[in-house]
């Protein structure tokens, strides 16, 4: 009989129920066994009590962690849909959603945010469609962003010209007097 068929025929566990000169009825296997199936029942437990957060929760989580490391970049306000009642009164109406875009390497984003949990930091008469705004977003995922939170702003209330835009100048032969 070869070598190799010798060693497919040896069974792992023999007829007295060991395993490799270790019986299986030891009370080491059944302690182990026990703690192994208590460990299982509590992670299953857990997963089935534990609070999950809920969407309002997430959603003030990733706003806190876009004001703490997110960059800032220029935007423009695109649409503010439902800011103005359609009533004869015209007054601010439920504001719900801040349309925007921004550029970041010659990628153009159109977002929205959900700004209905913000009545009391946003006012709608703040904003103004076309207006600059400062936008946060996270680097490594450029279309995730904000123009709101609890405790930043992206608004602007008045429109500026940039800074690196060249002023005209009229020569001076033109400011001479005749």
């Amino acid at each position: 009989m070869s070598s190799l068929s010798r060693r497919i025929s040896l069974p792992l566990v023999s007829a007295h129920h060991e395993l490799h000169g270790f019986p299986l009825r030891h009370p080491g296997w059944m302690g182990a066994a026990a703690l192994a199936l208590m460990c299982a029942g509590g992670v299953a437990a857990w997963r089935a009590m534990r609070r999950r957060p809920s969407p309002d929760e997430l959603e003030r989580e990733r706003r806190a962690l876009l004001v703490r490391s997110g960059r800032i970049i220029d935007g423009t306000i695109l649409d503010i849909p439902g800011a103005v009642n359609s009533g004869a009164d015209g007054q601010p109406g439920d504001l719900r959603f801040v349309l925007y875009e921004y550029e970041i390497g010659g990628v153009a984003y159109e977002c929205s945010q959900d700004v209905s949990a913000l009545r009391d930091v946003i006012k709608a008469e703040d904003l103004r469609l076309g207006f600059p705004c400062s936008v946060r977003y996270d680097v490594r995922r450029p279309e995730n962003s904000i123009v709101v939170a609890e405790n930043w702003s992206g608004l602007r209330t008045m429109a500026t010209a940039p800074r690196n835009t060249p002023q005209h100048r009229p020569p001076a032969s033109a400011l001479a007097a005749p």
